[in-house]
C-alpha cells in the first residue's frame, strides 16, 4: 500500500450521513397494517399532537373493535385490548419507526413516518360519524343474504311439492328445482356485474 492510500477502516473516512427515519417498503407497510389494531392505533393517533396515554388508545380502539362508545366499554373489553397492545402492537410499531411508545410512562406519540400509513387508514371509523343507513355505494348490497333467501324459499318450495300442499303440490318437482337454479343464477349474474363496475 502506498503511502498515499488510506486504510478504509481510518479514523478520517468520512460516513454518510444516514437518515434517522427507517426506510419502509411497501411490504413492510402492508406487514404493519395487517392487524386491525395497528391501524385503529394509527387511525386515532393520525390526528393527536404529542404524546397520548397509552390507555387512551386502547380504550378507543376496544370501542371501534366493539362498535360501541368508551364510556359503554367493559372492563372485560377493555383488558380484552390493553394486554395486546403493551406487550405486542404497540412495541412493534416503535421497532418499525411509525410511533416512539414509552412503556414505563405509559405513552405514544406518532412520528414523521406514520404519515406515510395514512392514505391507507378508514377515515370513516368513528363509531358516532356513522349515521347514515343508505350503503355508501349503490353496488354495495347484501350479496348473502340474497343468497340464504334464495335457498330459503327453494327449500319451503321443495318442501310444498315434497307434501303435495296445494297450488305448489300440483308442481313438478324438475320446475321447482329449475326456478331456484335460475334465481341463483340471476343473482350471481347481478352481483358479478356489480362488483365489476365498483
Amino acid at each position: 500500500m502506498s503511502a498515499t492510500e488510506t486504510r478504509p477502516d481510518s479514523a478520517t473516512e468520512q460516513v454518510p450521513e444516514t437518515s434517522s427515519e427507517p426506510d419502509l417498503s411497501q411490504d413492510d407497510v402492508f406487514h404493519l397494517l395487517q392487524t386491525p389494531r395497528r391501524r385503529y392505533v394509527l387511525q386515532y393517533l393520525k390526528d393527536k399532537e404529542g404524546p397520548v396515554e397509552m390507555r387512551d388508545v386502547a380504550e378507543q380502539v376496544a370501542a371501534w373493535e366493539n362498535d360501541t362508545t368508551v364510556t359503554a366499554l367493559s372492563s372485560d373489553e377493555r383488558q380484552r385490548v390493553y394486554i395486546p397492545l403493551y406487550q405486542s402492537h404497540l412495541p412493534k410499531l416503535d421497532e418499525e419507526g411509525v410511533v416512539n411508545y414509552d412503556q414505563n410512562r405509559g405513552t405514544v406519540e406518532r412520528t414523521e413516518l406514520a404519515n406515510r400509513f395514512d392514505k391507507y387508514l378508514d377515515v370513516s371509523k368513528d363509531v358516532d360519524a356513522d349515521t347514515d343507513d343508505e350503503p355508501e355505494d349503490e353496488n354495495d348490497r347484501p350479496w348473502a343474504l340474497y343468497y340464504l333467501g334464495i335457498s330459503a324459499f327453494g327449500t319451503l318450495l321443495l318442501g310444498g311439492v315434497a307434501a303435495g300442499l296445494p297450488v305448489v303440490g300440483s308442481l313438478p318437482a324438475i320446475a321447482v328445482g329449475g326456478l331456484v337454479v335460475a334465481a341463483f343464477t340471476l343473482v350471481t349474474l347481478a352481483q358479478t356485474f356489480a362488483e365489476r363496475d365498483e
